[in-house]
């Protein structure tokens, strides 16, 4: 198969009549640097995640799974949004350096007196650019998603994307994860909006250990923290190359995947069979 594209994580092949192959290797990336130890599971754990997902909302919103094979996924083709559909729960991130200095999200006027991760009253669809390679997504107002891909559309792809949020919130907490905001990419697959990509994984979504949650602070993301917290604590100065990672770091990351995916599905990580789409 020709290789496509080639990023941090994924690696995408031309599969032939309309299809791509999409794999999803045990690559890490820090602070905007890939590290040369891979992760145990990773590949496996993003995927398998993204299908139990996919399977969850299919009757909110079609996607473009059809089939998955350890990290890969076999999908269909789509024509892409120009846009990230990102959802907010809560006040993190860009979203809360925004707010503490403004007031507001992505432009749009939210209560006064909210602390740093603190619950927002409703969830919001926060759009942002799709940057190119090496750039950063650039957050944008309601507005101006809808002058790039039409009112129409992105009303249709933030109520869309709001749904599958809300849907996936539930079950998450009763895990006792807390979902504080995530990235969907939609795009055109037979003249409906499909979600395409990964859905709902540690690496696309902000998830938090809802035992730790406290407003006022910065809780640990559940996916590659101990990554981020060694990496700081080695004084690197975040240009490449990274410093090599210890073992058990690897291994604690390893750990986190594989506990969010166990959580999250309610399923033995090794024991869960190949989901077809």
């Amino acid at each position: 198969m020709n290789l496509l594209y080639s990023g941090k994580v994924r690696d995408i092949y031309d599969a032939g009549d309309d299809r791509l192959l999409m794999v999803t290797s045990d690559r890490i990336s820090a602070f905007d640097v890939v590290l040369d130890e891979p992760i145990p599971h990773k590949g496996r754990v993003l995927t398998a995640l993204t299908a139990f997902w996919l399977d969850q909302v299919d009757d909110i919103i079609p996607n473009h799974l059809i089939s998955v094979d350890g990290a890969s996924m076999l999908v269909r083709k789509a024509e892409m949004l120009p846009i990230e559909c990102i959802v907010r729960g809560y006040l993190s991130g860009s979203a809360w350096k925004e707010y503490s200095t403004k007031g507001t999200v992505h432009g749009m006027p939210v209560p006064p007196g909210l602390r740093q991760s603190d619950q927002l009253p409703d969830p919001i669809f926060t759009p942002s650019t799709k940057a190119a390679v090496g750039d950063h997504d650039e957050n944008i107002s309601f507005d101006q998603a809808a002058d790039i891909v039409g009112r129409d559309v992105a009303a249709e792809a933030g109520a869309l994307s709001l749904r599958v949020y809300e849907r996936a919130f539930a079950p998450a907490a009763a895990a006792g994860i807390i979902i504080a905001d995530t990235k969907f990419e939609l795009g055109w697959i037979d003249g409906r909006l499909a979600l395409c990509d990964e859905v709902l994984t540690p690496d696309s979504s902000r998830f938090w250990e809802a035992s730790t949650w406290e407003p006022g602070t910065t809780p640990p993301s559940f996916d590659k923290q101990p990554v981020r917290d060694w990496l700081e604590s080695t004084g690197w100065d975040k240009r490449p190359p990274a410093p090599a990672l210890p073992p058990e770091v690897v291994q604690a990351t390893s750990d986190r995947y594989v506990s969010a995916y166990e959580r999250l599905t309610g399923k033995l990580f090794d024991t869960t069979p190949p989901v077809a789409g």
